[in-house]
C-alpha cells in the first residue's frame, strides 16, 4: 500500500495516522500516534477452521520496554509473560470490536497492538482501541464499524478528553467510552463516588468525541479509496432447523412459563427437551436427508435450540414483563450475607449470596514490602491494594483442568479492584498492603459484582477503615425491534441470551466503577442513562442487606494480622539503618523478629505479629537515628566494664562510655565498686568527640531529669 498520513485535530491534541510504511504483509495496519505515544495495530484474517461455530477472534496487546527507554528487569532481559495491564488492554480492545463482526463470520481474525513509543502524557490503550477499528477496515474484513474510543477525565468541575496519566491519577474519574455509529458499545470507568447524573453526562460527553473520531475514520478510509466490505452470509439449508424448531418450541415455552427459580431444575428440563430431538433424529430412516444433515452438522441442534430458547425468553420478557424465574424486571434475587466465616488465622472474610451466585472473599493484611511491583509501562510502580478473582469449574457444575488465571479472571478482579479503591484509607492512615481474593463458589450471573459485595464485607471484617461500604448490581437488556426492556440483577441465562451486561458498583453516595459490554451494535444515550438510574435502587437494596451482617469496620484486627508501627527518619540516615550489605537491618530483624520496610522519603514501617517485637525494633531504629546533643539524659543498661570505665547502652543499639571519674561524686577505686554488667543507670551525654564517640556521665543529673528518663524507658 502506498504511504499515506492523516492528522486529526482532536480536542486540542493531534492524533496522527500513518499507513503503508509498517507491517506490509499484515491484512491491514496503522501507526496511530498522539504526542510521543505511538501504537502499531495490525489486523489479519485467515480461512476458518473446520467445525468452528463461533468467531475465533484473538486480540493481543503488547508492550515493549524500549518504548519508555527501559530495559526489562530480571536475568533474561526480555519481555516475558504479559503483565496484567496488557491483558486488561487486550480485553479493552476485544470488547467493543467483537459485537461488530457479523454473527455468521467464522474466519480466524487476529488483532495485534504494540506500543512502540510511550509518552507519559498519553496513555496508549484508547489509541489501540481506535487503531483496531482502522486496521480492520484496512484489512477489508466484514465489520459493522467504524468504532472508536476515548478516555474522559474530570479535573475540578470540567470533563476533559484523553487526559494524561497525571490528570487521571489526581482526578475523580477515569472513563473509557467506545462507540459505533449505532451508539455506545462499551464503557469502563473508575470514579470517586460520582453521582449518577454526572456519570451520564460524562458518558455523553465522551460519545460526542467518539462520533468525531468515527467520522474521521470514514474520511481516512475514503481518501485511501477503500470501501466498507459487505459479504453475504453463507447459504444454509433450513430444513433441519425447521425440523428442530417444530419439536422444541412448545415444550421450551412451557418450561420457561413455569417461572422455575431453581436454575438446575430448569436446565435439566431443557436438556430433556433437547434429548427428545436427538432421539427423534436417531429414529429416522438411514436414507433420510435430515439424518444425514444432522450427522454432517452436529452443532445445528445446539445452535437451533439456543436460538429458540433465546427468542422465547426474550418474547416473554418483552410481552409479559416477567422473567424466567418469575421476577419483575427490576427485582433483585434473595440475598444473604455473612462475615467471619473462617477462623481468625484469616484476617477477614465475607460470604455473599445472591440467588444461586455465591462468592467468598478473603482479606489479608501485609506490610509495605508486600506491595506488588509493576513491570509495565504504566508510571505507577507499586500496588498496595491487590484484588484477585478465581472461578473454579465446580462453581458451574463442570469439570475441566485448573490453569493459571485467564483474561476473564483478570478482568473481573480488576473491576472489583476499581470498585473498592476509592473507599480505601490512605497509606498515611493505614499503611498496610491489602490483598483480597474472591473465590466464586457458585455462579449464576454477575459474580464480579458479588465479588465487590463480598470483598466489602471481608475488608470490614478485617478491620480496614474503609470510607464507605460498596455494593454492585449487574443490569441487562432485551432489545426486540423498537422495544427495549432493562433488567435488574441479571442471572446467567439473561446474560447469555441478552444484549447487554452492565455492571454498576458504588456507595450510597455515587458510582465507583462501571463496566458495560454489548452484544449488539450500540445503544443510544437515553437507554444508558435509564440503566444507570435503574441500578441505583438495586445497589441500595443490596447494600442494606450487607449492612445487616456488619455495618462498620471492626475496631480490632485479627490477632494473627501483623502490627505495624511507622516512624520518620532523616533520609540521609537510611544508609545507617540498612548498614553495609544490609548487615544492620538484618541484625535488627534477627534480634526482634520484626520486618522492616524503608521508603526513599525516610518512612520506616516496622511489622510483626507480636506488638512488643515491633516496638523493640522501632526503639532500636529511633535510637540509631536520633540526633544526640550534649546534656541529653537517658536511662540505660551497663553492657560491659573495662578498667577505666563502663559502657552503657543508653539507646537501643547505641553505647557510650562513662569514665571512672564520672561514675560518682567521690573517688572510685574500681569500676566494679559502683556498677555491674546489667545494672540500670541514668546517664547524661557529656560530650560527643570528633570521631562520633559518646562520653557519658552520672554526675550533675537533676532528680527530675532522672525521673523523666526512666519514664521514657517504661513507656
Amino acid at each position: 500500500m502506498q504511504e499515506f498520513e492523516k492528522s486529526i485535530s482532536f480536542d486540542g491534541r493531534d492524533i496522527r495516522l500513518k499507513v503503508g510504511m509498517l507491517a506490509p504483509q499484515a491484512g491491514g495496519s496503522v501507526l496511530i500516534q498522539s504526542e510521543d505515544t505511538a501504537v502499531l495495530v495490525a489486523a489479519t484474517r485467515a480461512s476458518g477452521r473446520e467445525g468452528i461455530d463461533f468467531l475465533p477472534l484473538l486480540v493481543d496487546y503488547e508492550e515493549r520496554m524500549y518504548a519508555a527507554g527501559r530495559i526489562p528487569g530480571g536475568f533474561i532481559k526480555r519481555e516475558g509473560r504479559p503483565p496484567e495491564k496488557s491483558t486488561l488492554t487486550s480485553r479493552l480492545i476485544d470488547r467493543p470490536m467483537r459485537p461488530l463482526f457479523p454473527s455468521w463470520l467464522r474466519d480466524d481474525i487476529q488483532i495485534v497492538a504494540t506500543t512502540l513509543s510511550m509518552d507519559e502524557r498519553v496513555p496508549p490503550d484508547v489509541l489501540a482501541v481506535t487503531g483496531a477499528s482502522i486496521a480492520t477496515l484496512l484489512a477489508k474484513i466484514p465489520f459493522n464499524g467504524p468504532m472508536a474510543a476515548v478516555r474522559v477525565g474530570l479535573v475540578g468541575d470540567d470533563f476533559i478528553i484523553n487526559p494524561s496519566f497525571q490528570e487521571i491519577e489526581t482526578g475523580d474519574l477515569d472513563l473509557v467510552v467506545a462507540g459505533s455509529p449505532e451508539g455506545v458499545i462499551m464503557v469502563e470507568a473508575r470514579s470517586n463516588q460520582l453521582p449518577e447524573a454526572d456519570m451520564i453526562e460524562a458518558i455523553d460527553f465522551g460519545y460526542e468525541a467518539v462520533r468525531d473520531l468515527i467520522q474521521a475514520q470514514r474520511e481516512f478510509i475514503a481518501a485511501l479509496g477503500i470501501e466498507m466490505v459487505t459479504e453475504a452470509p453463507p447459504d444454509v439449508d433450513p430444513t433441519l432447523e425447521d425440523f428442530i424448531r417444530d419439536r422444541v418450541t412448545v415444550p421450551v415455552k412451557e418450561v420457561l412459563a413455569r417461572f422455575e427459580k431453581d436454575k438446575n431444575v430448569r436446565d435439566a428440563a431443557l436438556d430433556d427437551i433437547k434429548e427428545t430431538v436427538v432421539q427423534a433424529i436417531a429414529e429416522l430412516p438411514e436414507e433420510n436427508s435430515l439424518k444425514a444433515a444432522a450427522s454432517a452438522n452436529p452443532k445445528t441442534l445446539s445452535n437451533t435450540f439456543k436460538a429458540v430458547t433465546k427468542a422465547l425468553m426474550r418474547r416473554q420478557i418483552v410481552e409479559d414483563g416477567v422473567r424466567v424465574d418469575g421476577r419483575k424486571l427490576d427485582e433483585v434475587r434473595p440475598i444473604s450475607c455473612f462475615v467471619g466465616v473462617l477462623p481468625k488465622r484469616v484476617h477477614g472474610t465475607g460470604l455473599f449470596n445472591r440467588g444461586l451466585t455465591q462468592v467468598l472473599s478473603v482479606a489479608t493484611l501485609g506490610s509495605p514490602g508486600d506491595a506488588q511491583a509493576l513491570d509495565d509501562l504504566h508510571p505507577d510502580s507499586l500496588k498496595r491494594y491487590i484484588h484477585h478473582y478465581n472461578f473454579p469449574p465446580y462453581s458451574v457444575g463442570e469439570t475441566r483442568p485448573m490453569r493459571s488465571p485467564g483474561r476473564r479472571e483478570i478482568g473481573h478482579g480488576a473491576l472489583a479492584e476499581r470498585s473498592l479503591l476509592p473507599v480505601l484509607p490512605s497509606k498515611e492512615d493505614f499503611p498496610y498492603v491489602i490483598r483480597v481474593v474472591s473465590e466464586v463458589l457458585s455462579s449464576n450471573g454477575s459474580t464480579s459484582m458479588g465479588s465487590v459485595c463480598g470483598s466489602t464485607l471481608a475488608l470490614m471484617d478485617a478491620g480496614v477503615p474503609i470510607v464507605k461500604p460498596v455494593s454492585g448490581a449487574a443490569m441487562g437488556l432485551i432489545k426486540e425491534g423498537e422495544e427495549i426492556r432493562i433488567l435488574t440483577d441479571i442471572q446467567g441465562m439473561e446474560d447469555f441470551l441478552g444484549d447487554m451486561d452492565f455492571k454498576v458498583a458504588g456507595t450510597d453516595t455515587g458510582i465507583n466503577a462501571l463496566q458495560l459490554d454489548m452484544k449488539i451494535a450500540g445503544l443510544p444515550m437515553n437507554v444508558i442513562a435509564d440503566a444507570i438510574n435503574q441500578a441505583k435502587p438495586a445497589r441500595l437494596h443490596i447494600l442494606g442487606k450487607m449492612l445487616e451482617a456488619i455495618d462498620t469496620p471492626r475496631s480490632e484486627m485479627s490477632p494473627y494480622a501483623p502490627r505495624l508501627l511507622t516512624i520518620k527518619i532523616d533520609p540521609d540516615m537510611i544508609g545507617l539503618v540498612i548498614g553495609p550489605g544490609g548487615k544492620t537491618i538484618k541484625g535488627i530483624t534477627e534480634e526482634t523478629g520484626a520486618k522492616i520496610d524503608i521508603d526513599d522519603d525516610g518512612t520506616v514501617t516496622v511489622s510483626a505479629l507480636d506488638g512488643e517485637q515491633a516496638k523493640r525494633a522501632r526503639s532500636i531504629i529511633q535510637g540509631m537515628t536520633r540526633k544526640l546533643n550534649a546534656g541529653d539524659t537517658f536511662a540505660g543498661r551497663v553492657t560491659r566494664i573495662i578498667p577505666i570505665g563502663a559502657f552503657v547502652e543508653f539507646l537501643p543499639g547505641k553505647e557510650g562510655m562513662v569514665h571512672i571519674s564520672q561514675l560518682a561524686d567521690h573517688r572510685v577505686g574500681k569500676v566494679e565498686d559502683e556498677v555491674a554488667v546489667g545494672d540500670e543507670v541514668v546517664v547524661k551525654i557529656r560530650e560527643i568527640d570528633n570521631r562520633g564517640r559518646v562520653n557519658l556521665t552520672r554526675l550533675g543529673i537533676h532528680p527530675d531529669e532522672a525521673s523523666a528518663a526512666r519514664e521514657v524507658v517504661a513507656g
